[in-house]
């Protein structure tokens, strides 16, 4: 059967939140579900912070060093074509963190035109049409400043620098035809959350509903349950690790995806005004490890077993705690619908703190 493969650029300016969508789009498209995600990272930030070769400093132009982007983007392009012909999975997304139209923010229209050509005489028309889908993250510098940081040690870049390099990038890839722009909402979760949804009409998958409803129910026979609704189970731990900024809240997440596992590091920021907020990033085996260091002992670790299952046109979750033998919890994404006859609903607990995380990593009860 032919591999269908949805390819995603990831673009926009500086801290825009495009690690975050990362995080979240490697915890949605599981392999369990018969997904394989294969990201390209950003090629400019390892070529500078891996390489030491910089377009700054004296090392070279800017011109000069968009022959080592162009080259190495083209060459990892290639790499995750091969590499989706490879895998046993038949749904395939690939992200680009930055691609090559990136570049052309950096140097002018005709400078661009000729490093392209460069390479097997590519035009821009023949660059956008290897792109499905191109989401353009608008920099937390404009309108989102509280949330501008300089996390990236490859660049340095002031706020109103990342302003001009938002709209230059956002101009290089203005004529692809399938651009969406991600703005600054008042709430960073709702942006990640709506560059998701692009991402799910583009591989024609059913996409999660912003509203999220929350219940305790009676514990299932899951074993059934899975079997009837091909409910797709996957072990996660998440560990709240010590707060060295009160208004931060840090855990990490240990997760399976098929035979593999994945590790994240989450930071909660509470603002002011009482909005939440997180940013959250995939990390090493190792950096994992290192970051249980710093666990939080006055919490226990949460274990839990996700099912993840369609009903009514509606996205559902059951969440196994191996603390609770007669409850689960169940999410339901996009509005109250009707629920699976094998379910049975003890109390509708969406609004409850008690059944939060961070609660249950304090009282290991439901």
């Amino acid at each position: 059967m032919a591999k269908h493969i949805t390819k995603v650029v990831l673009t926009g300016g500086p801290a825009a939140g495009k690690t975050t969508l990362v995080s979240r789009v490697l915890k949605e498209f599981k392999q369990e579900d018969g997904w394989r995600v294969i990201t390209i990272p950003e090629t400019a930030t390892e070529l500078i912070s891996g390489f030491g070769i910089k377009p700054f400093g004296g090392c070279m132009s800017m011109l000069a060093f968009q022959d080592f982007v162009v080259a190495d983007q083209i060459h990892k392009e290639k790499l995750a074509l091969d590499a989706a012909q490879l895998v046993p999975e038949e749904n395939i997304l690939i992200l680009y963190d930055r691609a090559l139209m990136d570049d052309k923010a950096y140097v002018t229209d005709e400078e661009f035109a000729q490093v392209i050509a460069r390479f097997d005489g590519r035009t821009e028309e023949r660059v956008l049409a290897n792109y499905d889908l191109v989401l353009h993250l608008i920099t937390c510098a404009k309108g989102a400043e509280f949330a501008y940081d300089l996390a990236n040690n490859a660049r340095t870049e002031s706020i109103e620098y990342a302003r001009e390099m938002d709209d230059r990038t956002l101009r290089a890839w203005s004529a692809h035809p399938n651009l969406r722009i991600i703005d600054n909402d008042a709430n960073f979760n709702r942006k990640i959350e709506r560059a998701l949804r692009e991402i799910y009409r583009a591989v024609g998958e059913v996409e999660p509903m912003a509203e999220k409803r929350k219940y305790l129910i009676a514990m299932p026979d899951m074993a059934a349950f899975a079997r009837a609704h091909r409910a797709a189970a996957i072990d996660m731990t998440q560990t709240y690790l010590v707060m060295t900024n009160p208004n931060i809240e840090r855990r990490v997440r240990r997760q399976g995806n098929g035979a593999e596992t994945l590790y994240f590091y989450t930071e909660k920021h509470l603002m002011p005004d009482g909005e939440k907020w997180d940013t959250e990033r995939p990390i090493s085996k190792k950096q994992y490890e290192k970051y249980l260091l710093e666990r939080d002992t006055a919490l226990s670790p949460v274990h839990k077993t996700k099912y993840r299952f369609i009903f009514a046109d509606r996205r559902c979750e059951i969440d196994v705690y191996p603390f609770s033998v007669e409850k689960a919890v169940l999410f339901q994404y996009g509005g109250e619908a009707p629920l699976p006859e094998e379910i049975t609903v003890l109390e509708e607990v969406t609004a409850q703190p008690a059944y939060k995380n961070r609660a249950l990593a304090a009282s290991q009860k439901l």
